[in-house]
């Protein structure tokens, strides 16, 4: 018999401010990243799966970004850069993810 499955994982990247397309606030926005890994006997092997997304602390709405985006971002968040005046996002609503053909998440 061989037991095989998938477990996922969710990791913190950074917390960087924000407007939030969904609720227009100011506000703090967490930085996420998904990873699921296949698992056989129920230890995770390799990984298959790896989503980024940003997720606003004052509505919850929640943004499926690129990696190349969450790189810029966490990099923002590294050097200071972040500033309340950038905008993500066009009004995705939490759990709905995915993003609008050819929009930025994120606005300078």
């Amino acid at each position: 018999m061989i037991i095989f499955g998938t477990k996922g994982y969710l990791y913190q990247l950074a917390i960087l401010t924000l407007v939030c397309g969904h609720c227009g606030n100011p506000s703090a926005h967490t930085l996420r990243k998904r990873v699921t890994k296949f698992t056989l006997f129920f230890v995770p092997l390799f990984p298959f799966s790896t989503k980024y997304a940003t997720q606003c602390t004052f509505c919850g709405a929640e943004q499926q970004i690129t990696s190349a985006q969450a790189e810029q971002l966490q990099l923002q968040a590294a050097g200071g850069q972040a500033q309340g005046g950038q905008q993500y996002g066009q009004g995705q609503a939490a759990g709905q993810g995915g993003q609008p053909g050819g929009q930025n998440p994120y606005q300078h």
